[in-house]
């Protein structure tokens, strides 16, 4: 899908859902990484990561599209466009936008180490030297147990 294909779809949406018209443009921009998109306050246009059209299709845009306009629309109007807003939520509701992007970044993987005296699992982005660090609990000896991924999509509660 090309830049002038999204600004098309995005003028669609906009008058299905909002029956208000979008008069400026949209983008695909590479450089978001964690984001579905984004809405500029100074000049109006909206920026869509391709990473969500391209894993998760036309359908998963569309909601994230919906989210922008929400953005957009209210704002122009005056009216409260964050996503704290009443206005926002209401009107995000209202166009079946999605309130959050499907994940987008790639899962991590950790250095996984144990201590030999207490057990306790310990987890690290790089790679620590063990004949140099000890546990922060007990000053107990480090090993090195191996590398775990860590998936992002997995939410986590307590």
């Amino acid at each position: 899908m090309t830049n002038q294909e999204l600004t098309e779809l995005v003028e669609e949406i906009s008058l299905t859902y909002f029956k208000k018209p979008f008069v400026h443009q949209a983008f695909f921009n590479r450089r978001l990484k964690t984001t579905g998109g984004r809405y500029h306050l100074k000049d109006h246009h909206l920026d869509f990561n391709p990473l969500v059209f391209e894993k998760y299709g036309k359908a998963e845009l569309i909601s994230v599209i919906k989210h922008e306009l929400c953005h957009y629309h209210l704002h122009i109007a005056g009216r409260g466009y964050q996503h704290k807003d009443v206005d926002f939520k209401r009107l995000l509701k209202a166009t079946g936008g999605a309130r959050y992007a499907k994940p987008l970044a790639a899962p991590k993987s950790l250095f996984c180490y144990q201590c030999a005296s207490c057990q306790t699992p310990l987890y690290r982005q790089r790679k620590v030297d063990t004949k140099k660090y000890v546990c922060g609990r007990c000053r107990g000896k480090l090993i090195f147990i191996g590398r775990k991924t860590y998936d992002h999509s997995i939410q986590q509660t307590g």
